[in-house]
């Protein structure tokens, strides 16, 4: 019998940890770039592909790693998928190339891809239906306390004393998770197997279809311009670069705040939800070459970025819930799109930053999200709220 009667909020909490762990590790290397360029000899450009490498990884094994295990038991998947974080991260640290650092984020986005596939769907299977939105907004609770905690921790280990240590403090962290998520979460075998032919169905539903493209268009924008942060903060808002670390800490509380809001109001109104987050990225991150001039105007409009980003995750993830015909099918769906937006996003933003400008980056970026806004107000409300069988 399922455990959807009986709260496991333990098991919860586990796949949380493991989410912000994950997201950590992707987006770590953007806070130790220069470090690593330096300790490697290699440019900061060819340095990048330490986003890029585990972002396109983690985008096929989102929906492919399903599919290999079948009907493998999702609590040894997910306990699996942390081990192999654990020995991608130690060989990071102990690298003594660049090519083997790269393959070792090889191993580091496969992890990535297959946990979010299936932990972005879970929470139906640890709590009560009227409990699933606290629980999806604790486990992308994960995604936001990342940025907040996660990668300028990580930054500042790294920069306190190498970035070696880093890789090697997440290696570490996630062997306890691992052990966390084998002793927390109860047996979980697949309610129906994922299968190549189940993961294309999902992009007939019309509901599926606007939140892959809704998240591509928004993810690619948001990390087209997020990557390139501390030039934005140092050249447009005039913000010394020894503040850049405590505002990403600001930034990442912020979008905590709005991962817990979002989550509060999604649970009833998906759609709206998911219309005003590229609504308002549109509008804060076109405005911030104008407006962002000055450290406060700068500051300001950060904080804005964060906490509507910050709901993302959890909004988009609950109009999957109401919409999929299968719930953990889409939801690999949904992570190959942003992790391989993520890799995307940061390799147009920095093709667009050195051949133009960083204010046209963040000019495209918006261009971005209002066709993901435009992508959205297009689809009737009445889409979300009713499972298509």
């Amino acid at each position: 019998m399922e455990q959807e009667q009986t709260p496991r909020w333990w098991a919860v909490i586990a796949v949380m940890i493991g989410i912000f762990l994950l997201v950590t590790a992707e987006q770590l290397p953007i806070g130790l770039l220069s470090q690593v360029s330096s300790s490697m000899g290699v440019t900061p450009g060819m340095a990048g592909l330490m986003v890029t490498v585990p972002g396109v990884v983690a985008a096929f094994s989102a929906p492919l790693l399903p599919v290999a295990v079948g009907r493998l038991d999702r609590r040894i998947m997910l306990t699996v998928l942390m081990v192999v974080m654990v020995v991608g991260s130690l060989l990071s640290a102990f690298a003594s190339s660049f090519g083997q650092l790269l393959a070792a984020r090889v191993l580091v986005g496969l992890s990535i891809g297959g946990f979010w596939a299936v932990a972005g769907g879970i929470a139906p299977r640890l709590v009560p239906e009227a409990q699933v939105p606290k629980a999806m907004t604790m486990i992308f609770g994960g995604v936001a306390a990342a940025s907040v905690l996660g990668v300028p921790l990580g930054t500042l280990l790294g920069d306190y004393s190498n970035w070696r240590v880093a890789f090697g403090a997440l290696g570490g962290f996630s062997l306890l998770t691992a052990i966390a998520l084998w002793y927390w979460l109860p047996p979980l075998p697949p309610r129906e197997p994922v299968r190549l032919r189940v993961l294309a169905k999902q992009l007939s539903n019309r509901g599926v279809r606007v939140a892959v493209l809704t998240t591509a268009f928004v993810v690619v924008g948001h990390f087209a311009a997020y990557t390139f942060i501390s030039p934005i903060l140092q050249e447009i808002s005039g913000i010394s670069q020894r503040h850049v670390g405590s505002l990403l800490l600001l930034y990442g509380a912020a979008g905590i705040m709005g991962n817990i809001a979002a989550g509060m109001f999604a649970g009833r109104h998906p759609y709206r939800a998911v219309l005003v987050i590229p609504s308002l990225l549109f509008i804060v991150v076109a405005a911030f070459p104008l407006l962002g001039g000055q450290p406060s105007s700068g500051v300001m409009l950060l904080m804005v970025w964060g906490a509507v980003f910050g709901s993302v995750s959890v909004s988009i993830q609950t109009w999957i819930i109401r919409t999929a015909p299968n719930t953990e099918a889409a939801t690999a769906l949904m992570a190959f799109t942003f992790n391989m937006s993520i890799g995307l996003g940061a390799m147009f933003g920095g093709q667009v930053v050195d051949s133009a400008s960083l204010p046209i980056a963040m000019w495209m970026a918006s261009g971005l999200f209002l066709v993901g806004a435009l992508l959205v107000l297009r689809t009737p409300g009445s889409v979300v709220g009713v499972k298509t069988r």
